[in-house]
């Protein structure tokens, strides 16, 4: 393979030259995995993908289109689809202001462009000279692109931009100046396995039958900022140290094809034990209890009460007398006032 295609296949570019390799493993770059096909989320839009149709149908609703421009076969679309719209905070605020439409580079089902024209997918991705996969174009109200990502934005980046085309901001000024004032910090990029946590390899089942101690297991992905936070602030307040003492702790990546024992016994890749479980959101925190079977879960974003209201939940108990746990919640919130503790929710 010459050096060029190389790294095209590497950053995963779409050209129309490169068209094989998103057909066959053998074909890619070294150390790439071609994961076959692509399940998008089910809150995309269901378009018939008349492109007219679509921008009425989301400026009636004060919304905006997000057209996806794919191939199976991509780890950048995958790696959109996981680490961006697998981040809850993300996926809510893409689907509260934006009808996402996703166009297959190769696909042969017929789209209407924005002058009538009957076309393909295919001819249609060509025709607005798409490269790269994945290629997002934000339209406006009367189809002209507000923005147009080529390639792959990690979370911060890509968050960034839906804040700037939702808010219209491309009135004010270019995405460049904008980024350059609003961008967020990017997440760390690591799993935050602490040493007090049980290491890998994983073999829960077996752990759980020599401590009869339940376990917390955190599903999580290294470009997470709201992982971060739990791990760097949350989880090392002197409460939420104290909760966490009561659980054995294992950190897994999502998305990893590491093998893990689960507490029922089974010995499974990670992303597959994940699915499994129908883990949507980073990050999870699921409690096993001592027998492994499953009592409790949160997903996606909290501040440290509510995260320290599930530690207690678990690790008091309650969840088998209190089977609601809000009550449980705000049970606890009056209880810690009656003691002096201050209770705020967005702390």
């Amino acid at each position: 393979m010459s050096g060029w295609r190389a790294l095209l296949l590497v950053l995963c570019v779409g050209l129309w030259s490169a068209a094989g390799w998103a057909r066959t493993e053998g074909s890619l770059a070294p150390g790439l995995v071609n994961p076959g096909h692509l399940e998008a989320p089910k809150w995309f839009k269901d378009s018939f993908l008349d492109i007219r149709e679509d921008i009425h149908e989301a400026a009636a609703e004060d919304r905006r289109v997000l057209l996806y421009f794919y191939q199976d076969g991509c780890p950048y679309c995958r790696k959109l689809l996981n680490d961006n719209f697998g981040q809850r905070e993300i996926a809510a605020k893409t689907r509260g202001h934006f009808d996402v439409i996703a166009i297959n580079i190769w696909g042969d089902r017929e789209v209407i462009g924005l002058g009538g024209e009957e076309t393909t997918e295919k001819d249609y991705a060509k025709g607005l000279r798409v490269m790269f996969t994945p290629t997002l174009l934000f339209l406006d109200e009367d189809g002209g692109v507000v923005l147009r990502i080529n390639g792959y934005y990690p979370p911060h980046r890509f968050e960034a931009a839906l804040d700037f085309v939702a808010g219209h901001h491309e009135q004010a000024g270019s995405f460049r100046d904008y980024l350059a004032r609003h961008m967020p910090e990017p997440a760390t990029g690591r799993l935050h396995i602490e040493s007090g946590y049980l290491q890998p390899p994983y073999r829960l089942a077996d752990r759980l039958a020599s401590s009869k101690r339940p376990v917390l297991v955190i599903f999580e992905q290294r470009q997470c900022r709201a992982c971060d936070e739990l791990h760097l602030d949350i989880l090392r307040r002197p409460m939420s140290r104290e909760l966490l003492a009561a659980f054995d702790v294992a950190v897994v990546d999502m998305w990893s094809k590491d093998r893990v024992q689960t507490p029922a016994g089974q010995s499974l890749e990670t992303d597959a034990w994940a699915r499994q479980l129908d883990i949507k959101y980073s990050p999870s925190l699921v409690f096993f209890d001592a027998d492994g079977r499953e009592v409790f879960r949160s997903e996606g974003y909290l501040k440290a009460f509510h995260i320290q209201s599930v530690l207690d939940y678990v690790a008091s108990g309650a969840y088998r007398t209190q089977p609601e746990f809000q009550r449980y919640i705000d049970a606890r919130a009056d209880a810690l006032r009656a003691r002096g503790i201050e209770v705020d929710l967005m702390k």
